[in-house]
């Protein structure tokens, strides 16, 4: 299967959310990585044919979905970045629910949804109501009602907002073993999110891509380096203010930062290994004192 998109364009009036996007998909996870406001969202309501683009063609093997109508929606799943429920119903009920909206029948449901509530780890909060689950629940919920109809499309909108390390680590490796026969599209801001897990990996500023590739293929494309060197606390502000800084870490004998600099920023600075986490403040990073001048 293979979801395209060709020049996908989507303007607010004089604003441009996503500018002329090209993108193709096939099975496998990919992380669209980026700050809030990057265009991320809307991209995704248009996937989810719940917003027309002003411009441009999304096509799933070669047909526009926006013909293909309920032909292609039955073969998406998606959990918004906030998803609605009823807050008395139970788990099993909520899910039961949903899946009668999506038009599947009583009998299969019933048993996708028991697989779907194991699968996820809802196990023992099946009668539980959606109001007393955590947020990590009602998360791993979201999940189980996007994987209900069995998607070969599953679009997930930060879906790991507000979750705790260990949530985040049992989301990922859900989804890991979720996209190994469907295409996932995952967005968020939190680079370990999508690190280990995404085959490629976009990132997105401003409504465009500025860059794409596997989590080694974006770290090695930095046109920048990375550098190690500790500092009297003296020297903090200024070098705050001139360069990007990805980590600052007070020591015994002084401040150890960690510097994103075409140039050796200190004469005892040693160059050290880039990570993923480097790369998106290299993009979406501000020094201080730029204000949101653009990178």
């Amino acid at each position: 299967m293979e979801l395209k998109c060709n020049n996908l364009t989507k303007q607010f009036g004089h604003f441009t959310a996503v500018d002329h996007l090209n993108l193709t998909m096939t099975n496998g996870v990919y992380g669209l990585l980026g700050v809030n406001g990057a265009g991320k969202t809307t991209l995704m309501r248009m996937l989810c044919t719940l917003m027309h683009p002003t411009s441009g063609t999304i096509t799933c093997n070669g047909k526009d979905i926006f013909q293909m109508d309920n032909d292609y929606r039955n073969l998406l799943g998606y959990l918004p970045q906030e998803f609605g429920f009823y807050p008395e119903f139970t788990v099993r009920d909520y899910l039961m629910y949903i899946a009668a909206l999506k038009g599947v029948r009583t009998v299969v449901a019933k048993k996708r949804v028991r697989e779907l509530i194991e699968q996820v780890g809802l196990s023992k909060v099946g009668n539980k109501k959606m109001k007393k689950l955590s947020g990590g629940m009602k998360r791993r919920a979201g999940i189980a009602q996007a994987m209900l109809n069995d998607p070969k499309i599953l679009i997930l909108d930060e879906p790991t907002a507000g979750l705790d390390p260990n949530e985040r680590i049992r989301f990922r490796n859900l989804i890991s073993e979720l996209s190994e026969e469907r295409m996932v599209l995952l967005s968020t801001h939190i680079v370990s999110d999508i690190e280990y897990i995404a085959n490629e990996i976009w990132l997105m500023k401003d409504g465009k891509l500025v860059q794409s590739g596997t989590s080694k293929k974006l770290i090695q494309s930095m046109p920048v380096s990375v550098w190690q060197v500790v500092v009297d606390k003296s020297f903090v502000s200024s070098m705050m203010r001139k360069y990007k800084i990805s980590n600052i870490k007070t020591e015994s004998d002084g401040v150890e930062m960690r510097i994103i600099s075409k140039e050796k920023p200190f004469p005892d600075s040693r160059r050290i290994e880039a990570s993923l986490e480097d790369v998106f403040l290299y993009y979406f990073g501000e020094k201080a004192g730029d204000g949101h001048d653009e990178v």
